[in-house]
C-alpha cells in the first residue's frame, strides 16, 4: 500500500506539473494583446476575438474528449493533450497571419480543455476520501502557471519577441509530457472510470446537477475571462497606469489565487457547496463595483488583490461539487458535459467586452453591467436554494478505487 501511495503522489505531482502548462493557452493571450494588436495592426474586438478562439477551442474539445474517454484511460488523453500542445505552441509562433494566430490559438485551446476533462476526474480518483484537498493542490498548480505568465510574458517581450513566447511553452510541454508517461507507467493507477461508458446516460441521470454547473461555471468564466482578458488594457487606459506595471498587476490577480486554491479546496470538504459558492459570488460583486470606482495605484492593488483572491476561490468548490456528487460510472461523462457546454459560455466573455469597447462603452461600464447580471442571477440560485430545489446530494466512494 505504501507503494501505492508514493506512486500516486509522484503522478499528482506531474499532473501539478502538466496543468502549469496546458493551462497557459486560457491566460497567455492576455498579457500578450497589445502586442498582437500592434505586430497584426487589428483592434479590441479582433483581439477579443483571438481570445475567445482560444476558449471555444478548449470548449469544443470538452465533450469530444469526455466521449474518447469512455473508450480509453484518462492518462492517455493526458499524454495526447500534451502532444496537442506542443504542436499547437509551435503553429501559434510561426503565426503569418491572424488566421493562423487564430488556428494555432484554437487548437492550444483544444489541448488545455482535453487535459482538463481528462485530468480533473483522474485527480479526484487518486485520492477519492479527499476530493477538495487534491483538486485544490491541483488547482493551486494551475495558479502557479496562471501567476507567473504575466511576468514570463514581460521578460520575453523586454528582450525579444513575442513568437519566443510560444516557442517556449512548445519546448517545456514536451518535458512535462515525458515526465508524465514515464511516472504513469510506475503507478497503479485508479480503476474507478472504466464502467464510464455511456455520456448519453449520465445526462440522462444528472441533468439537474450538469445544469446547475454549467449556470455557476458559465456565469462566473464569462465574467474573469472578459476581465482579465482586457485587464492590462483596461489599467492602461481608464486608470493611467504605465504598461509594464498593468501587466504585473495580473498577476497580482493571479497570485491571489494560490492561496484560494489551497484554502477553498480544503473548505470544500467541510462546508455545504451552494451556499459557499453563493457567498463567494456576493464577494466577487463587491469586488466589481469596488474596482470601477477605485483610481489610485495603492488601492487598484489592494481591489486586484481580493478579486483575484475571490473569484479563484470558486472553482476548487465547484469541482468538488460535481465530482463528489457522481458516481464512478458517470464521472467523466457528466464533468465533460457540465464542462464543455459552460465553456462556450466562458468563452463569450472577452469577445463580448471587446465589441462593446469598439461600440463606445467604456470599461467601467461594462464591468458594472458585469456586476448587476451577477446579482441577478444569484438572487435566483439562492430562491432555488431555499426552495431545495438545487442538487445537494453527494455520492460516497470507496477509497478503494
Amino acid at each position: 500500500m505504501s507503494l501505492i501511495t508514493g506512486s500516486r503522489k509522484q503522478l499528482l505531482t506531474s499532473l501539478c506539473l502538466m496543468v502549469i502548462f496546458l493551462d497557459l493557452p486560457l491566460v497567455v493571450f492576455a498579457p500578450l494583446l497589445e502586442s498582437l494588436m500592434d505586430a497584426f495592426a487589428i483592434g479590441p474586438g479582433t483581439a477579443g476575438l483571438i481570445v475567445t478562439t482560444v476558449w471555444v477551442g478548449s470548449a469544443l474539445s470538452k465533450i469530444p474528449a469526455g466521449y474518447i474517454l469512455t473508450h480509453f484511460p484518462r492518462h492517455h488523453m493526458v499524454l495526447g493533450s500534451g502532444i496537442l500542445l506542443t504542436s499547437a505552441a509551435a503553429v501559434t509562433a510561426l503565426a503569418p497571419s491572424i488566421i493562423v494566430l487564430a488556428a494555432g490559438g484554437f487548437l492550444m485551446g483544444a489541448a488545455s480543455g482535453a487535459y482538463l476533462i481528462s485530468a480533473s476526474p483522474l485527480v479526484s480518483e487518486l485520492y477519492p476520501e479527499r476530493v477538495g484537498w487534491v483538486l485544490g493542490i491541483h488547482g493551486t498548480a494551475t495558479q502557479i502557471g496562471v501567476v507567473l505568465t504575466p511576468l514570463f510574458v514581460s521578460a520575453v517581450l523586454l528582450t525579444s519577441h513575442w513568437r519566443l513566447v510560444f516557442l517556449l511553452i512548445a519546448g517545456v510541454t514536451v518535458g512535462a509530457t515525458v515526465l508524465f508517461y514515464l511516472t504513469s507507467k510506475r503507478t497503479n493507477l485508479p480503476t474507478a472510470g472504466t464502467a464510464d461508458q455511456h455520456i448519453h446516460l449520465a445526462l440522462q441521470r444528472h441533468w439537474p446537477l450538469i445544469f446547475t454547473g454549467i449556470i455557476i461555471l458559465a456565469t462566473t468564466g464569462f465574467i474573469w475571462n472578459g476581465l482579465f482578458s482586457f485587464y492590462p488594457s483596461y489599467l492602461i487606459r481608464e486608470k493611467g497606469c504605465p504598461p509594464q506595471l498593468a501587466r504585473n498587476m495580473l498577476s497580482v490577480a493571479f497570485v491571489m489565487g494560490i492561496p484560494a486554491f489551497w484554502i477553498s479546496g480544503r473548505l470544500a470538504d467541510r462546508l455545504p457547496h451552494i451556499p459557499f459558492i453563493l457567498a463567494i459570488w456576493s464577494g466577487l460583486i463587491v469586488c466589481l463595483f469596488s474596482l470601477t470606482h477605485v483610481q489610485e495605484i495603492a488601492s487598484l492593488v489592494i481591489v486586484t488583490a481580493v478579486l483575484g483572491y475571490v473569484v479563484s476561490s470558486i472553482f476548487p468548490v465547484l469541482d468538488s461539487y460535481i465530482l463528489k456528487s457522481l458516481p464512478d460510472e458517470n464521472r467523466a461523462s457528466a464533468y465533460s458535459l457540465h464542462s464543455g457546454i459552460a465553456m462556450f459560455g466562458e468563452a463569450s466573455g472577452s469577445a463580448a467586452v471587446g465589441l462593446l469597447i469598439d461600440q463606445g462603452y467604456t470599461y467601467d461600464s461594462v464591468f458594472q453591467l458585469f456586476g448587476v447580471g451577477l446579482g441577478i442571477i444569484l438572487s435566483i440560485l439562492f430562491f432555488l436554494y431555499l426552495l431545495r430545489k438545487l442538487p445537494t446530494n453527494t455520492v460516497i466512494r470507496s477509497p478503494n478505487n
